[in-house]
């Protein structure tokens, strides 16, 4: 029996240096560890969740500060700052939202992006799933020149389009029309949706689409049935970027829109070069221009991040 205690000790030291050369770390209790491994350990406890929570308050303090301004009043506006509700809540009122339905600008011009918007964002959509489809899985003549040309354009600026586009759509009797700024808003958004779901649709497995061509599918079947429903989470990450790209522009809107009928951003800019003391319309239109993208964003929230990370892990 006196031998016991020493196996045990030799296997457990054998046990160690198996563990060492593997590569395992150190389990004893008097083991340092580094410096890294002491910050992802406490990565994950209740410090870095109130250090997230805190940035995430930080970030939503503009959008908290309009809304509580857009509910007062605008001699309280002008006499003190947005934090003066905690301490008076009764300044809080709807009546500026009241003014905002009453004005017809404000609510025509947001009419007019709902209607710029929608088509800009389901044609970029539907030809940058099409034409991706075709980079990443047909075959015609110059295919590679012409994928080379339409990442070429993606490092083409805006500016540099608007004097010979106006000049184009003054020509043809576009300009100054809601299908004018929907057509340049497509055209600049096709290039960056062609790029990012050809590349996507190309992570398909060749088997899978070869699969359903055995089956009889055509290629229009194959890119409806197959390709799109793999391919949501990156067209839905498209999809939001182009709305929100859209539906914040003002340089564009301002120089191609209707300027009877502008979107809400060249409204809201009017208000404040001929109405400078309509703050009772421009803080609730205003929180209203920036809410309704923040609900797309949050609504589709799942699939945008699916969409953004896919292809990182193999």
């Amino acid at each position: 029996m006196s031998g016991a205690p020493e196996v045990n000790t030799a296997r457990i030291g054998r046990q160690k240096a198996v563990s060492r050369q593997a590569g395992a770390p150190d389990a004893s209790p008097g083991a340092k560890q580094s410096l890294g491994a002491r910050i992802a350990a406490r990565a994950g406890g209740g410090v870095m969740r109130v250090f997230l929570i805190l940035v995430a308050l930080f970030w939503l303090m503009p959008t908290i500060g309009l809304l509580l301004s857009s509910l007062r009043g605008p001699q309280d506006i002008a006499a003190t700052g947005w934090w003066k509700v905690f301490t008076a809540p009764s300044e809080m009122t709807f009546d500026n939202y009241q003014r905002l339905l009453d004005n017809s600008t404000i609510t025509g011009s947001l009419v007019s992006t709902i209607m710029i918007t929608v088509p800009s964002t389901v044609l970029v959509v539907v030809i940058g799933s099409l034409a991706g489809y075709a980079f990443a899985w047909m075959e015609f003549p110059g295919r590679d020149w012409w994928f080379l040309l339409v990442v070429g354009l993606l490092v083409v600026p805006v500016q540099v389009a608007l004097i010979p586009v106006s000049e184009l759509f003054g020509t043809i009797g576009i300009f100054e029309t809601t299908l004018g700024v929907v057509l340049f808003h497509t055209a600049f958004g096709l290039p960056f949706a062609i790029f990012l779901l050809r590349n996507f649709f190309a992570e398909i497995p060749r088997e899978l689409l070869e699969a359903a061509r055995l089956d009889g599918a055509g290629e229009i079947r194959l890119f409806v049935r197959v390709v799109m429903p793999l391919g949501g989470p990156a067209i839905a990450s498209l999809g939001i970027f182009q709305f929100l790209w859209v539906w914040n522009d003002m340089l564009v809107a301002l120089i191609f829109a209707d300027s009877e009928s502008p979107p809400i951003t060249v409204a809201l800019q009017q208000q404040v070069r001929q109405f400078g003391n309509n703050i009772d319309v421009l803080a609730p239109g205003a929180f209203v221009s920036m809410v309704i993208p923040l609900v797309v964003f949050f609504a589709f929230q799942r699939q945008f991040v699916t969409g953004v990370m896919a292809g990182s892990v193999k």
